[in-house]
């Protein structure tokens, strides 16, 4: 196992209410099969026929599969080998155009550079965990379903949440629960995991799940150990410090003219893609203290979305799913 990841890297945290749900069982049915804002992503990304596009989290295929009539090409990739399996068999028909590759979208430049691709025509981040992941028990995203604590993405990853429970102090696991899951009883699921691991360590979900909801109690219709679980899976994937590192890696590689869209389905992920596009989209900085403004060394992106953009009320009612979906996109500017 590789040391603790809570306290290696600067992260910038949001606030907001946290909305992404496991509870749902509705949600779950959907397995891979329908991409959430589908056509403002084409709308957005304004795929150009001949052109590559890199699904940098394809998922099941659906999102790639709708750029592909577009008569764009597709590169699809992901982190998580069923994923792209499922991707390979559903997008067979495509032939020669689509190009299927496993690895992380924060490794896109070495990706691309072992593939001989010099520059890309857009790209689509989707993030989050499908209904697929959730209903596989064995994958131990789920604080339904009984299985062992994993929560990998990548199955070969180094660190699962098991290791994150048992090893993690009570001060490192309260800080988790409060930051990545935004939960109010941080404090108190963490001094309770110390307390019952000490005699029982966690190895299967459910009996975490329980342990936190005998904490929290029963409110409304959000489990009460969906911020708890949230947090540990993104512990266990980095997945802000790979969202960081992947917007970097893929806007640097976008031609000039191309568009890079992103949707995230919590205030984390969402804040870390709107300040990353301001940040590039700001021409000019400035201080009280300089004599004058700076060129921002950064500046190569002209933001399209001014706020996020939001499911219809109809789509969300056929795809519930979608409920906590926000997309953002940027073009690649001289």
């Amino acid at each position: 196992m590789k040391n603790a990841l809570l306290f290696d890297r600067p992260v910038r945290f949001a606030t907001g209410p946290l909305i992404l749900e496991e509870a749902d069982p509705i949600m779950e049915d959907f397995s891979y099969h329908q991409p959430v804002l589908a056509a403002e992503v084409l709308e957005l990304l304004a795929p150009k026929p001949g052109a590559l596009i890199l699904d940098a989290t394809c998922g099941g295929g659906g999102h790639s599969e709708l750029i592909l009539k577009t008569g764009a090409d597709v590169l699809a990739l992901d982190q998580d080998p069923e994923a792209i399996e499922h991707a390979r068999e559903r997008l067979a028909h495509a032939g020669r155009r689509v190009t299927f590759h496993r690895g992380n979208f924060r490794n896109a430049d070495k990706i691309l550079d072992e593939l001989g691709i010099a520059t890309i025509g857009g790209a689509l981040v989707d993030l989050g965990v499908s209904s697929r992941q959730l209903e596989n028990a064995a994958r131990g995203f789920s604080f339904m379903r009984n299985g062992p604590l994993d929560m990998r993405m990548d199955p070969s990853g180094p660190m699962n949440a098991a290791y994150i429970v048992n090893t993690y102090s009570e001060e490192q696991l309260t800080h988790l629960f409060r930051e990545l899951g935004e939960e109010p009883a941080a404090r108190r699921i963490a001094t309770t995991i110390v307390k019952v691991r000490k005699e029982s360590p966690f190895h299967e979900t459910l009996p975490l799940a329980k342990a936190i909801e005998k904490v929290v109690g029963r409110h409304g219709r959000l489990h009460p150990a969906t911020r708890a679980f949230q947090a540990l899976r993104m512990e266990v994937n980095d997945e802000l410090g790979a969202l960081e590192e992947g917007l970097r890696a893929l806007t640097s590689r976008l031609e000039i003219g191309a568009r890079i869209a992103v949707i995230s389905f919590h205030s984390l992920e969402d804040r870390v893609v709107k300040n990353f596009f301001r940040d590039h989209a700001r021409e000019w900085l400035d201080q009280p203290e300089w004599p004058e403004p700076k060129r921002n060394p950064d500046y190569n992106m002209s933001i399209l979305t001014d706020k996020p953009i939001e499911p219809t009320e109809d789509e969300q009612r056929a795809n519930p799913r979608s409920r906590s979906a926000k997309l953002r996109a940027a073009e690649k500017i001289a």
